[in-house]
């Protein structure tokens, strides 16, 4: 197998939202909150945490990686064959927050995958921005 064709594609989606890192924070780690924009869940933020998501279309099996509060929270994401990460990044701005979402790993063989998640995460995304307006 060459190189080129171990390569994979990732999504990025990037967001500067008018809100403070520890209140972002909050929507990404709570499952409550993580069940209105993206998927039912029993997620914990804690190294190690195997979790599920759930939604009408199936189930995705997620283990958490890295918690660094109100920085990083990443975990994997696998929905079969598809093995991947999803990475969250925080960064503090003069207006709030640059948000940064990352899933890595699709496979060049996963066309339905990685289109689906160039679709989603957005849509996945807008509905957090309208939980965070929501929040206190």
């Amino acid at each position: 197998m060459t190189a080129a064709a171990e390569q994979t594609l990732s999504v990025v989606v990037e967001r500067e939202l008018p809100h403070p890192p520890e209140k972002i924070w909050r929507a990404l780690t709570q499952p409550q909150l993580i069940e209105e924009w993206l998927m039912k869940n029993a997620f914990k933020p804690t190294v190690g945490h195997a979790f599920s998501l759930s939604a009408d279309w199936g189930t995705v099996e997620c283990k958490v990686r890295t918690v660094e509060p109100n920085r990083t929270l990443s975990y994997s994401w696998d929905a079969a064959p598809l093995e991947s990460i999803v990475t969250w990044t925080l960064t503090p701005t003069a207006s709030g927050t640059m948000l940064r979402m990352e899933q890595t790993g699709f496979r060049h063989d996963q066309p339905m995958f990685y289109g689906g998640a160039k679709m989603g995460w957005p849509k996945f995304i807008d509905r957090l921005e309208d939980v965070l307006a929501r929040l206190d």
